[in-house]
């Protein structure tokens, strides 16, 4: 239920953009906006579960480029940086977490019981 509701949000809310007014708006402040939602718009590029969220997702990453494809391409840069960076970071927990089980069980220690 809770899924089918954030949908129901998330689709309401990229209707938006379909009114010129709020598109004026936004396209007046995209340096401050496409900044703030980039990420929630990659995200839901590459794997939300509905089709129509998915779409006008599309359509406003679309706008974006449309408006200011240097921004666009300056957001998108930073995105993959973030991305690399915590992909990295996530490695090294892994690392240290197998180095750390490694050393107990050398010690004889029971890491799920201990």
């Amino acid at each position: 239920m809770y899924a089918y509701l954030a949908m129901q949000v998330a689709e309401r809310t990229l209707f938006l953009w379909n009114n010129e007014h709020i598109v004026s708006l936004i396209a007046q402040n995209r340096t401050v906006v496409l900044p703030i939602i980039f990420e929630a718009l990659e995200k839901n590029i590459q794997s939300h579960w509905n089709q129509a969220v998915h779409g006008l997702t599309v359509n406003v990453q679309k706008m974006f480029i449309e408006m200011d494809a240097e921004l666009f391409e300056e957001c998108q840069r930073q995105y993959a940086e973030r991305e690399a960076k915590a992909k990295d970071l996530e490695e090294q927990r892994e690392l240290n977490w197998k180095r750390l089980t490694d050393a107990a069980a050398q010690n004889g220690v029971d890491m799920v019981t201990a």
